[in-house]
């Protein structure tokens, strides 16, 4: 059933409750028992409903907060160093848009989908930001369904030309980084893991004489590592900065499908120019 096809009164007599309770649950009321949320909450779901009238009222009081969504991954998330960096840029880009920034937890074993419809029921956002994309991504399918404001970072699989999204060309990128690595003689070419520098050290193997090596990210790790490593830099900084600026357009101009491309640069260090002379 559509969204805009069902009403409060709908969700309220298949709950068995009054529309003024879904109201309540809906905005979180303090009042409700946790048995009558979660009932209206399930026939919420049954239904495919969300309030885009109750939604467009509670905007009027806006909280001045983006939800952000890291994906629900190991514990060890905040190690890839991307993500810190991004969302440095998301900080600082909601901070310019006078906006605080609310970090998704995923504790207790909840998906993302689950925090985003948290995030959304207890009207504790303005819009959305998601810091990661994949296929089938249900997060993407919901917010679309709800018209809800959001934007990602990365590329969606589908729809793209409903979803706004900030991402680098990385086709390009993986192609110039080839062709650099080809142009300075390195014929056979292989994607491999990050540690890979370490393992080589160890067995003998010198780099960039034996062996050259290049990677994505720029991060932290590629500057400062025992041999300082050529990088693609996709501006994990922008990436996080810009997403706040489309998002903004979305909350405040019903922009959808806007696409925004962050350039990247490829920084060439030791591992593959040698040491300098």
């Amino acid at each position: 059933m559509k969204t805009n096809q069902t009403t409060v009164k709908d969700v309220a007599l298949k709950a068995k409750v009054s529309p003024s309770t879904v109201s309540r649950v809906i905005s979180n009321h303090p009042k409700i028992s946790e048995e009558t949320r979660k009932r209206v909450l399930k026939v919420m779901d049954d239904l495919g409903y969300y309030p885009n009238a109750i939604a467009r009222s509670l905007a009027s009081k806006k909280t001045g907060t983006l939800g952000v969504i890291l994906p629900n991954r190991t514990e060890d998330l905040l190690l890839n160093p991307f993500f810190p960096e991004a969302l440095r840029g998301i900080i600082k880009g909601a901070a310019s848009a006078s906006y605080d920034v609310l970090l998704s937890s995923s504790t207790e074993g909840k998906s993302e989908l689950e925090i985003v419809k948290t995030f959304i029921r207890s009207s504790k956002v303005d819009g959305i930001i998601l810091m990661s994309s994949k296929v089938n991504d249900e997060c993407q399918e919901y917010l679309s369904s709800i018209e809800f404001p959001f934007s990602l970072i990365g590329s969606p699989y589908d729809h793209k030309e409903k979803v706004n999204h900030v991402d680098n060309d990385n086709y390009m990128a993986a192609y110039e980084l080839t062709t650099y690595l080809s142009m300075i003689g390195r014929k056979r070419i292989a994607l491999i893991a990050f540690g890979a520098t370490k393992v080589f050290k160890t067995a003998g193997i010198s780099i960039p004489k034996d062996l050259a090596i290049a990677s994505f990210n720029n991060s932290i790790l590629s500057r400062y590592s025992d041999i300082p490593l050529t990088s693609v830099d996709i501006n994990s900084f922008d990436l996080g900065y810009y997403s706040v600026d489309l998002l903004a357009k979305a909350i405040n101009e019903g922009v959808k499908g806007r696409k925004l491309i962050i350039p990247y640069e490829i920084v060439k260090r030791q591992s593959t120019e040698g040491e300098a002379k």
